[in-house]
């Protein structure tokens, strides 16, 4: 009890559940806690900290919505894994996100799918260039706006399948709420393509004959429009 003490800067009560939760941070970080170690208990900290249980508690509470804390049978707390995309997952909606924060997020796909390439070309098989082969071939026999959507969360979802990077892929999952919007740049009112754009087909044929460094420069002529856009 004299070591925890020690271990975590006392607070003014005042400051409630925010300082409090600043603290824990600290102490954890200090003490170089692993996904796995018990905590101290509620208690404990409390008296540690110099304030009542009920604030350490609502402090606990709101690691614990972030993951960063569980509660074991036996063990009572211990520090757990956090999911670092799950609080981003839930609130990835664009019925409450505005146009800025759509274009924030449509400006972050472009980053990082100029990214891809040494990850696509050291993980790359035969059977991906087939699957991409295949949703090339079903979106240049529809057109229309509908099925677009479709085939562009197709292909690029499967490229940053063959990155083989789990958080990679689920983050492309989240950011399909923004793939309207992306689209609304990438098809004119005829809805046809924009003119000397990198097609999809074109960036599988680089995939087929090309290198890493071929296909980088594929995708930034693919993704050109969009950042003429953004300099307009």
């Amino acid at each position: 009890m004299n070591d925890l003490k020690k271990d975590i800067r006392p607070v003014e009560a005042s400051t409630m559940a925010d300082m409090v939760e600043s603290r824990l941070r600290e102490y954890l970080k200090r003490k170089s806690f692993v996904p796995g170690d018990a905590l101290p208990k509620e208690q404990e900290l409390a008296d540690a900290l110099g304030v009542s249980r009920n604030v350490v508690r609502e402090a606990l509470s709101r690691l614990r919505m972030l993951g960063m804390i569980d509660t074991r049978k036996k063990r009572g707390m211990v520090l757990a894994q956090p999911d670092i995309l799950g609080s981003l997952e839930r609130v990835l909606d664009p019925l409450i996100l505005g146009k800025n924060t759509l274009r924030d997020i449509f400006e972050l796909r472009l980053v990082l799918e100029m990214g891809l390439a040494d990850l696509i070309y050291l993980r790359k098989t035969s059977g991906d260039i087939t699957d991409l082969e295949a949703i090339v071939e079903q979106e240049m026999n529809k057109q229309q706006k509908a099925f677009r959507v479709e085939h562009e969360v197709a292909f690029h979802g499967k490229l940053y399948q063959m990155t083989g990077n789990d958080t990679y892929m689920r983050f492309q999952k989240m950011l399909l709420p923004v793939f309207e919007y992306v689209l609304d740049y990438e098809i004119g009112k005829d809805g046809e393509t924009e003119a000397g754009q990198v097609t999809h087909h074109d960036l599988v044929e680089i995939l087929k004959t090309g290198d890493a460094e071929d296909f980088r420069h594929g995708m930034k002529a693919h993704l050109k429009p969009h950042f003429d856009r953004l300099k307009a």
